[in-house]
This record gives C-alpha cells, sequence and structure tokens, in this order.
C-alpha cells in the first residue's frame, strides 16, 4: 500500500517544490545583484578621492584653482612633480622621504620586535600583574597624543635629541607599540598551545618548538601588525611638527605643509602632486605584504 502511495505524493509534491525552489532561487540573484552593485558603489566612493588626488597632480595650478571641474586631466603636465621633486627654492623633497623612510622603518622594526615578545609574555605566561598590564595597554591607547605634546617635547629636549631621527623614532615606537602589542596579543592567543606541545613530545625544546611551529604562523599577525604600524608612523604629523622643526630633518608630512601659503597662492596641483609621491611607498609595501596578509593561522599549521 505504502508503495502505491509514494509515487502519488511525489507526483503532487514535486511541482511545488520546484516553484519554491525557483523562487529561492529567484532571491538568491536579485540579493546577489544588490549585494554587488552596493559593493560597486563602496568601491566608487572609496577610490574617486585617490583618483582625484592623482588627476589634480597632472592639472596646471590655474586650472585646479579656476571654476570649470576637469574629470581628466585636458592639459596634461608632469610640471608639478617637477617642481615638487627638483625647484631649488623649495625644501627638498629627498631628503624629507629619506627621513620619513628610516624614522618609519625603524619604528616597524623595533615596535615589532618589542610588541612580540610582550604578547607571547601575556599570552602564554601566568604572571603577577598581568591583567593590570593589559588594562594599562588599553588606556594608553586612549590617551590622545596631543595631549602628551609638551611633556614629549620636554623629555626629547632633555635627552639632547630634537631634530634627530633617534628622537622621532622614541617617540613613534613609544605611540606604536600599545597598539602593536594589544593586536598581536590576538594573533598569539589564536595559536593552540598544543602546536607546541606535540612538538615538545616528538623531541623539540619549548625554544625549538616556538621558534619552528609557533612562529612561523604568526607572520601573518606581524604582517598586518606592521602594516598598520608603518601607516601610522608614515603619516604621522604633530610631534614630527614640534620635534623636528629644521628644513633639513622634516618628514613628508611637515613637508607637505610647506605648500600651504598663508598671504599667497596656495599651489594646490603641488600638494596633490607631493601626495601622491607620498602615498607610493606605502601602496609599495601594500602590495609585497599582501599575500602573506591574506594566509591564515589554521593554513599555515596544516602547511607546515
Amino acid at each position: 500500500m505504502s508503495a502505491a502511495v509514494t509515487p502519488t505524493t511525489r507526483a503532487v509534491t514535486a511541482p511545488g517544490s520546484l516553484d519554491r525552489a525557483r523562487r529561492g532561487g529567484g532571491r538568491r540573484r536579485v540579493t546577489t545583484w544588490l549585494l554587488s552593485a552596493l559593493s560597486v558603489v563602496l568601491f566608487v566612493l572609496f577610490v574617486f578621492p585617490v583618483y582625484w588626488m592623482v588627476n589634480t597632480s597632472f592639472q596646471p595650478n590655474n586650472d585646479v584653482r579656476g571654476s570649470d571641474v576637469h574629470f581628466f586631466p585636458d592639459n596634461f603636465t608632469l610640471r608639478n612633480y617637477e617642481t615638487v621633486i627638483f625647484d631649488p627654492g623649495r625644501t627638498p623633497f629627498l631628503p624629507a622621504a629619506a627621513n620619513s623612510l628610516v624614522v618609519t622603518l625603524l619604528t616597524v622594526i623595533i615596535a615589532l620586535v618589542f610588541a612580540f615578545l610582550a604578547s607571547v609574555a601575556v599570552t602564554r605566561f601566568r604572571f603577577k600583574s598581568r591583567r593590570a598590564f593589559i588594562l594599562t595597554i588599553l588606556v594608553i591607547q586612549m590617551i590622545p597624543g596631543e595631549a602628551m605634546i609638551v611633556s614629549v617635547f620636554r623629555v626629547i629636549d632633555g635627552w639632547q635629541l630634537l631634530n634627530t631621527i633617534a628622537g622621532l623614532t622614541i617617540v613613534y615606537i613609544a605611540t606604536v607599540l600599545p597598539f602593536t602589542i594589544w593586536t598581536l596579543r590576538g594573533f598569539v592567543n589564536g595559536v593552540p598551545v598544543e602546536l607546541e606541545e606535540a612538538a615538545m613530545i616528538d623531541g623539540c625544546s619549548r625554544a625549538g618548538a616556538f621558534w619552528r611551529v609557533t612562529f612561523p604562523l604568526l607572520a601573518p599577525g606581524l604582517i598586518a601588525t606592521g602594516v598598520f604600524g608603518f601607516i601610522q608612523a608614515w603619516n604621522e604629523f604633530i610631534m614630527a611638527l614640534v620635534l623636528n622643526a629644521r628644513p633639513e630633518m622634516m618628514t613628508l608630512p611637515v613637508w607637505l605643509r610647506t605648500f600651504l601659503v598663508a598671504n599667497g597662492t596656495t599651489n594646490w596641483a603641488g600638494i596633490m602632486a607631493g601626495s601622491t609621491l607620498m602615498a607610493i611607498p606605502v601602496i609599495v609595501f601594500f602590495l609585497i605584504v599582501q599575500g602573506r596578509m591574506t594566509s591564515g593561522l589554521v593554513s599555515g599549521a596544516v602547511k607546515g
């Protein structure tokens, strides 16, 4: 009897199921199209300021200051870049770029070393005042840097490090370190301790298990944290303006400020050209490390 009912039941229910499947597939396609359209709109909104900066850098300053809007460089020119790099009447671009690059690289490398050791200590070991240390990091991150300018200036001046690479690097390290420790702590905490224990069972020492198993898995976290530290140190303005005010010791954000003229005509096209040149190292750095940033911790464990 059940054998006779089953085909009839299937014949009755099959058309309704197909209709529901078609409706569900139609909703999914509509949702996919809407999300794709929203993604394109967001992409255009985020990319347009960058495009406008590059577009303006190839236009004469008169066109930039005019009332007409130029979405494309109709009067294409490289004079703005020549002014930025080779104009003898301006603060040189290349020394400022070298200062920014040296300070930023030193900041990222030293901050990552100290933050890596601190994050491992906080995550892997239980010691007195551990919770207080973590809370202190959070509190320090809440304090705006502008609130400590006077104190920082007096300390650096007392150490005879004003207008030096070393003085600015020390301040940047102190600024970047809390965020770096907090970020790396999450990556270290995401690596299971059992991986180290398994390596120790196989004959590795504690240090060997850490460097052979755990450290390779932390590479994406180190690189991702390094990218944020690089951007923060590269774009910092206030501390560099206060501590390195001499023209030969300027970093790029402070150097870019020299284009602003209070009682004259500001060269906005030159500012855009300088901003474009200033953005290139960050883009290149990101393109170099993006492969490691996108790799996951678990996938690294499986590959190992």
